[in-house]
C-alpha cells in the first residue's frame, strides 16, 4: 500500500531531503544511462535546491512511511517524478501522474529524450511531443522533449 502525500513548502525539511535524495540517485542511476557518475553527482548537489523550489511536492510512501518516489508541480507543469527502481512496473508512476492531473491539472511536462522509457510511459499516459531543444536546461548536449497533455 502507498500513500501519496503534499509536503508544504515550509515542511520540506533537511531531514525529508536526506530521505529523498537516495530515492533521486537510484532512479536516475537505473534511468539516465546516459549520464556518467561524476555528472550525476554533479547534479546531485542542485537536487535539493529543486525540492525546496516546486510549487507542489508529493510524496508516495510505504506502509511504513519511507519515500518511495515523488513529484514536482509547478504552474500545472510536471517537473520532477522520480520512482525508486524497486517499485518501477507496479504503477506507481502512474498513481502519481494520475493524482497531479486530477489535483493539480498538469499539462505539460520535459524529459530527456535519451531516456525513452520515461518518454514512453509519458506518450503511453497522453502526453505528446511538441518542442525537441538540443540542451538541457543546464546547457548540456542532452536533448529534451516537451510533451503538452492530449484528452
Amino acid at each position: 500500500m502507498v500513500d501519496i502525500i503534499t509536503i508544504e513548502k515550509n515542511d520540506r525539511t533537511p531531514e525529508l531531503i536526506e530521505k529523498l535524495l537516495p530515492v533521486w540517485e537510484r532512479s536516475v542511476r537505473a534511468t539516465h544511462i546516459f549520464l556518467s557518475n561524476e555528472e550525476i553527482l554533479q547534479i546531485k548537489n542542485y537536487v535539493p535546491m529543486a525540492f525546496s523550489g516546486v510549487e507542489h511536492l508529493l510524496v508516495a510512501q510505504d506502509e511504513h512511511g519511507a519515500p518511495v518516489g515523488f513529484m514536482g508541480i509547478n504552474d500545472h507543469s510536471l517537473e520532477i517524478l522520480f520512482i525508486d527502481p524497486e517499485h518501477r512496473g507496479h504503477g506507481l508512476g502512474r498513481k502519481l501522474l494520475e493524482y497531479g492531473i486530477a489535483h493539480y491539472d498538469v499539462q505539460t511536462l520535459a524529459v530527456n529524450e535519451q531516456n525513452p522509457q520515461a518518454h514512453g510511459f509519458y506518450e503511453h499516459m497522453g502526453f505528446k511531443v511538441f518542442k525537441r531543444t538540443e540542451l538541457d536546461e543546464q546547457g548540456q548536449p542532452y536533448p529534451l522533449l516537451y510533451m503538452r497533455r492530449e484528452d
